[in-house]
């Protein structure tokens, strides 16, 4: 979008993008980021592959309407689950924020793990940044499409394989691999492999710190969030200023100089090119390679490390700072309530559930012995990771008979809809509707029992 100045001149609404080519950088936080990706990305790409109990560990299984994770089998009826561990996730986040900035963003966050590999590959085939600059820089020839080639078929076939495990949560992977290798594919399962190909492709190979910088809402409102006690990444101008290039051993009381020496890697690390120097800035994504990279400069020029580093406002003021103040304790509270409660609502929950559905195209029927009876159909959910026997007894009418009288088999994660039939002596029925209560209990763990409500329907003048 352009603006007309006068007739002359037009000045654009938007600045164009700059490619930034992040240094690679190495010490502390580097390794620590290292490591979060190796363990997040070894969680996404190897839990599917593993089965527990004859079934793959982590399923999705949306057409059964079943969601297995580890021991546990979650249905539909189960997402106020999903609800509260989002919210549990909202005040994870509201906690580490308030404690120590985006250390979501720079640790844990999938646009940072996956632009972290993409940059890997893009520096094992094109080399440093200053190679990348000056690769980029070069007319076209046959030896910059064959490298720029090689990068980008492996960062497609990259992204392939975290669509392919995508759709493995969905659709058993082991399932799904066959059906690729035979050209089988289903519709749905080829629509969001290439989706959310597609999209690791997009987002962390071109993209990248447009993500944070401009989609992301986190970059927006986190501020909000932060208070003076909260440590963020800092440049220490006291001590920095005034900045200057000198040589080393030099007496820099003497030049009137800081312990900044103005050589701009904090700059060339930073992977949304940001300059840390300026000032805390919602760009910054806390990936603390500023720090790593400033306290390489620090050794090497035989000065304290520490002139960019995780520090709180109040700290730089020379201020006391506190952590466990009212909104740590508070979110901490919150957080570690709600956790609890889940996990023990989780395993205490029943693993047996019990439905009864009336036959609504008759409400009673008169047999030839004289007994009236209802028609049920009665849907037994064994939410359990074993199969189990149980027996149905049916009460709240003297003398009442039930046409099942045999064990009820049903097996691990399975819906079972049986056919009902209750009879009782006209004589038992004092009301024209009666309630009654069915009760299911496992034979093999008398615990595991449920029972649920119905109504028996009888004469009008019984």
């Amino acid at each position: 979008m352009t603006v007309k100045k006068n007739d002359s001149t037009e000045s654009s609404l938007f600045e164009k993008r700059k490619k930034i080519y992040p240094r690679e950088v190495h010490g502390l936080f580097a390794n620590l980021r290292i490591l979060g990706v190796s363990v997040l990305l070894g969680i996404y790409y190897l839990i599917p592959w593993f089965n527990l109990n004859d079934r793959q560990m982590v399923l999705f299984d949306l057409p059964e309407r079943k969601f297995y994770i580890l021991d546990w089998i979650f249905w539909p009826q189960d997402f106020i689950y999903l609800a509260l561990l989002l919210i549990c996730a909202a005040f994870a986040l509201f906690l580490f924020t308030a404690l120590a900035g985006r250390l979501w963003c720079g640790y844990a966050c999938p646009q940072t793990v996956w632009t972290e590999v993409f940059l890997w590959i893009e520096r094992k085939v094109e080399g440093s940044h200053s190679q990348q600059k000056k690769l980029d820089k070069q007319d076209n020839s046959f030896t910059k499409f064959r490298i720029k080639a090689t990068k980008h078929t492996i960062w497609i076939l990259f992204s392939l394989y975290t669509g392919f495990t995508f759709v493995g949560f969905f659709t058993p992977i082991r399932e799904l691999a066959q059906s690729i290798m035979s050209f089988s594919l289903g519709p749905w399962e080829t629509f969001w492999l290439i989706f959310y190909s597609l999209a690791t492709y997009g987002n962390a190979g071109w993209l990248r710190e447009q993500v944070c910088m401009y989609m992301c809402p986190y970059a927006r409102f986190q501020s909000a969030m932060l208070d003076k006690d909260s440590l963020v990444i800092s440049y220490d101008a006291l001590r920095g200023e005034p900045r200057g290039r000198r040589k080393k051993g030099e007496d820099i009381e003497a030049k009137q100089l800081g312990s900044c020496v103005d050589c701009s890697l904090c700059v060339q690390v930073c992977p949304t090119g940001i300059d840390i120097r300026n000032g805390l800035q919602y760009e910054c994504i806390g990936c603390a390679a500023c720090i790593d990279v400033c306290d390489d400069v620090m050794d090497k020029m035989n000065y304290p490390r520490g002139l960019v580093r995780y520090t709180t406002e109040n700290t730089m003021e020379g201020k006391k700072t506190s952590i466990l103040r009212p909104r740590i304790l508070i979110y901490t509270i919150f957080l570690l309530s709600i956790l609890s409660g889940v996990v023990y609502s989780i395993e205490t929950r029943d693993s047996i559930a019990l439905n009864i559905l009336r036959d609504r195209n008759a409400l009673y029927r008169e047999n030839f012995e004289g007994t009236i009876s209802n028609s049920y159909t009665i849907k037994v959910l064994n939410m359990d990771i074993i199969e189990h026997n149980y027996l149905l007894k049916a009460t709240g009418i003297d003398g009442l008979q039930s046409s099942i009288k045999e064990p009820i088999s049903v097996k691990a994660g399975q819906v079972l809809e049986i056919p009902l039939l209750l009879s009782a002596e006209p004589e038992a029925l004092h009301q024209t509707s009666i309630k009654i209560n069915l009760t299911l209990q496992a034979i093999d763990d008398p615990t595991i029992t449920t029972e649920s409500e119905g109504r028996f329907i009888g004469p009008l003048d019984p």
